[in-house]
């Protein structure tokens, strides 16, 4: 009994605070779940230092990995990539996706509605799982393709940078 108070005060109920990076000419949507602690202390997506995301991408589009969020934005932008998250809001322990309760999703139709978006790449199992809960209610009747894809997240770890970069990079092929 004593476990479950001591859990139950952990959980802090977040806000994302931080909009979408996309414009017109985005054919992919990369969705997370929610922010880490990190990335919410820095305003933007996969902060955390052993998050390979960035260096996963980098990788996929033969480029440097872009250091500070201008870098990260014209990125995305030059390689037509829209990038959010599922949740609005929800109660969270710490940066723990398995934590996550009482979700609010975001409104996908603000990137859908804007792009042709071909695929959505879904970044880990709880991204997909959310998604498929929360947000395929703003899909037409012109599905995107959706492509759950492993987790970039350092508590993936039995996932090498190569691995995640070669499941990735299959995916893409099919859209570029």
């Amino acid at each position: 009994m004593k476990k479950q108070i001591v859990m139950q005060s952990a959980y802090q109920h977040v806000t994302h605070t931080f909009g979408p990076v996309y414009d017109e000419n985005a054919k992919i949507l990369i969705l997370g779940s929610m922010p880490s602690v990190k990335s919410r202390e820095q305003q933007f997506y996969y902060g955390h230092p052993q998050n390979r995301f960035w260096k996963m991408l980098a990788r996929l589009f033969d480029e440097t990995e872009p250091e500070d969020i201008i870098q990260k934005c014209a990125f995305l932008r030059r390689n037509k990539i829209a990038l959010w998250d599922v949740i609005a809001s929800c109660d969270i322990v710490g940066s723990s996706d398995s934590s996550i309760r009482n979700v609010k999703e975001n409104d996908m139709r603000v990137i859908l509605d804007r792009a042709e978006i071909q695929a959505i790449f879904l970044n880990g199992g709880k991204a997909y799982e959310l998604f498929i809960k929360y947000c395929q209610q703003y899909l037409q009747k012109d599905v995107p393709k959706l492509v759950k894809l492993p987790s970039t997240s350092p508590a993936n770890a039995s996932w090498s940078l190569e691995r995640l970069a070669d499941a990735w990079k299959k995916e893409w092929m099919q859209f570029s």
